[in-house]
């Protein structure tokens, strides 16, 4: 008898298959685009090189995305996870950019921070039995609720713009989250399943004769366009940028081990020792592969976790299919130009469902931790304290040196570090007020209570 294929596995029928897939384009789109045009615009780059980048940028979040979902040998996890350029990278980008040695040094110290990865990858791999129910559900709660603020600034309008806050900007993002959950509740389960889409699609409509909807990009892009390898001049390999660009690598790496074991919970598929290192190294290698070909380093988007868990659907080859709708979108600027002139609002809208639906399932993996003893709540309340501090209070790490603003001010790799590490504390290090079988998180029972695994 064939043994049953597992939903990570499964692959849905075509129509079903793309209307998924676009789906979490839709998702990650504002995000993946994002870093490219800051780091453009810090560096002062004209409207055409910064054209160049974005297309340069979604080509590679597809290939990234497709090497992940569907591996190659040891490099993918093999995992509904999304790829895309990480902002924990933006502002030594835009510092060594600035420096003196524009572009070339920003892509010399992201391929070499790339084959770091991969060289680091089986060590982090074997790091796992730190990262225990208490410290991936603390991760996930933290990745989430950083996030919300995310799109609360999407849902305004956007930071920075005009009419930032203008009601109708909310009121076309509260339009968009009661379609979302409209869908779900009323509509049939297939439909239920592609809620987000649904809704972003209504907003976009919707946004239209309100002037909140510009398609006038689509007209002038250009129908065809691919990324050619040092675009913008060979790389060059400096020193400081390169060791800057190491601690985003490591920093990149603790995100990525949250969101993957975050998504093997949600599919029900063990993330192993083996399983995380394959996908950090094919992290490792689109880094490197990114700085070949103009663009960033990448790493797993949360958004997009949340988007599995809000749709229950946990097939790889969905995700899989996103990254070749975004290859289309990199190789088809006119394409990418339309999914563009989706409105900031409506992106917000969405993003409020998706990104609280991370926070919601941090909650439950912690669901399983013993609180009765007061060590495990101390772990997760300075953890997510420590992680939102540089969301409610951006700056106040200014005053800092750079390699510790590039850890701490994203909440994520801060919330993360501190989980780690007070796991460490109150249950593998040693402790005259405990009894010996307490000491380890990796003991018989008493460790599942602490939040070790079983």
């Amino acid at each position: 008898m064939t043994p049953a294929r597992h939903p990570v596995d499964e692959v849905p029928p075509a129509g079903r298959l793309a209307a998924l897939g676009l789906q979490h384009v839709l998702a990650m789109y504002a995000g993946a685009v994002a870093v490219p045009l800051i780091v453009g615009g810090a560096l002062k780059l004209p409207a055409a090189d910064l054209a160049y980048l974005v297309n340069a940028d979604l080509l590679m979040c597809g290939v990234a995305t497709l090497l992940q979902c569907v591996g190659v040998w040891r490099f993918g996890a093999r995992l509904p996870v999304m790829q895309g350029c990480t902002f924990a990278a933006v502002t030594p980008m835009v510092l060594i950019g600035t420096g003196g040695g524009g572009l070339p040094a920003v892509y010399g110290a992201v391929i070499a921070s790339g084959l770091a990865m991969v060289l680091l990858a089986p060590v982090f791999g074997r790091l796992l039995r730190f990262f225990p129910p208490l410290v991936t559900g603390t991760v996930i709660l933290v990745i989430g609720l950083t996030l919300l603020p995310v799109a609360g600034n999407w849902a305004a309008g956007g930071q920075g713009r005009d009419d930032f806050g203008a009601p109708r900007n909310l009121a076309l993002a509260g339009g968009v989250l009661a379609a979302i959950l409209a869908v779900q509740r009323f509509a049939p389960p297939l439909l239920a399943r592609v809620a987000v889409l649904a809704g972003i699609a209504a907003g976009t409509v919707a946004a239209v004769p309100l002037g909140r909807a510009d398609f006038s990009g689509v007209g002038d892009a250009r129908w065809a366009g691919v990324s050619e390898p040092f675009h913008f001049g060979a790389p060059s390999f400096e020193g400081g940028a390169v060791a800057a660009m190491l601690v985003v690598a490591l920093v990149t790496m603790a995100e990525t081990t949250g969101d993957l074991v975050a998504v093997g919970e949600l599919t029900g598929r063990e993330v192993d020792a083996r399983r995380l290192a394959d996908g950090l190294r094919a992290d490792g290698v689109s880094t490197a592969l990114g700085g070949v070909f103009n663009t960033f380093p990448y790493t797993a988007f949360a958004q997009n976790v949340g988007l599995v868990g809000l749709t229950r659907v946990r097939s790889r080859w969905v995700v899989a299919a996103a990254g070749g709708i975004l290859v289309l979108l990199g190789l088809l600027p006119k394409l990418g130009a339309l999914v563009a002139a989706v409105p900031v609002p409506v992106l917000g809208g969405a993003g409020l469902v998706m990104f609280g639906t991370v926070a919601a399932s941090g909650l439950r993996s912690l669901a399983g931790v013993d609180f009765r003893e007061g060590h495990n709540l101390t772990v997760v309340a300075v953890s997510v304290a420590v992680g939102m501090l540089p969301v409610g209070v951006p700056g106040i790490y200014a005053r800092f040196p750079d390699w510790f603003q590039t850890v701490m001010n994203s909440g994520i790799s801060a919330g993360c570090a501190t989980a780690v590490a007070l796991n460490l504390l109150f249950h593998h290090l040693p402790s005259r007020a405990s009894r010996p079988a307490q000491h380890s998180g990796e003991a018989a029972a008493p460790d599942v209570a602490a939040g070790g695994h079983p």
